[in-house]
């Protein structure tokens, strides 16, 4: 890339086009295909893409001006463990799918060891989808149902469910950001040379990342919200999936980034991309 000759509309363009196409990076679209995973909404999976980017955002544009106007060098070490958190993080994301999607059956077999299926007490809850109500039958293990004591699913414990999601898409955001963001910094500043347009080009390169994000989570939710509704044995099998290749991908990420690269040998070798 060369910026000596472009003109600043250029350098906008240019800037959100580069990071709508960073956010189609195989680590982001796995780690955001995990969290989409448990939504049966689309505009719920399209915030997630809004506000992995936002949190991307901001430590490629933190990282990024100390790089430029502070001249701040990042050490070997330093940046393969930034990386290195990348892989931890869609490590842990698909163990957590993998929990999330095993635990009902766990539940079942829990109460088939202490007594049979009378332990069990199935019932469904009505909620509503858009214009639809509908209900999922769900079960409670080693409950006896007591008309008088009426659990609610959505008092206490429903706020906070509906905000962990986004907390986990913001805080998956800041990781990745802070794995890419001394790449970029390093190849905007080569381009760019005047510090304020550098910095102008890191800000339209992170709306762009959210731009992209989220019209990657809205793509990536259609099919995730259509089995939710529709085939839940479709819906856990893909949830099952999503983990599978975040735990698949994390593994390899962290052998190529500890072993291959050097991380946790005598010797490290990083080059940023």
């Amino acid at each position: 890339m060369d910026f000596s000759n472009t003109a600043p509309l250029g350098i906008a363009l240019l800037g959100l086009a580069m990071g709508m196409r960073h956010a189609t990076d195989p680590d982001h679209v796995v780690a955001v295909t995990t969290i989409v995973t448990g939504e049966r909404r689309i505009t719920a999976a399209s915030t997630i893409g809004l506000v992995w980017g936002l949190g991307h955002t901001m430590t490629v544009i933190a990282v990024g001006v100390a790089i430029i106007l502070f001249k701040v060098a990042i050490p070997v070490r330093l940046g393969l463990t930034m990386e290195f958190a990348v892989a931890i993080v869609l490590i842990l994301l698909g163990v957590r799918a993998a929990i999330e999607v095993s635990a009902p059956v766990a539940a079942r077999l829990r109460a088939l060891v202490r007594g049979g299926e009378a332990d069990l007490l199935v019932h469904s809850h009505p909620h509503r989808h858009g214009t639809r109500v509908h209900t999922h039958p769900h079960v409670h293990a080693g409950i006896e149902p007591d008309p008088a004591r009426e659990h609610d699913h959505t008092a206490a414990a429903a706020p906070f469910a509906l905000r962990r999601p986004f907390l986990r898409a913001f805080a998956v955001g800041l990781v990745h950001g802070l794995a890419g963001s001394a790449a970029i910094a390093l190849l905007v500043l080569s381009a760019i040379p005047e510090p304020r347009w550098a910095v102008a080009y890191l800000i339209l390169f992170g709306i762009g990342t959210m731009l992209g994000m989220i019209l990657i989570t809205t793509a990536i939710g259609l099919p995730y919200a259509f089995a939710a509704q529709r085939a839940a044995r479709t819906h856990r099998a893909l949830a099952v999936g999503s983990g599978l290749l975040s735990f698949g991908f994390g593994l390899l990420l962290a052998y190529q980034i500890g072993i291959v690269d050097g991380l946790f040998r005598a010797t490290a070798h990083w080059t940023p991309h």
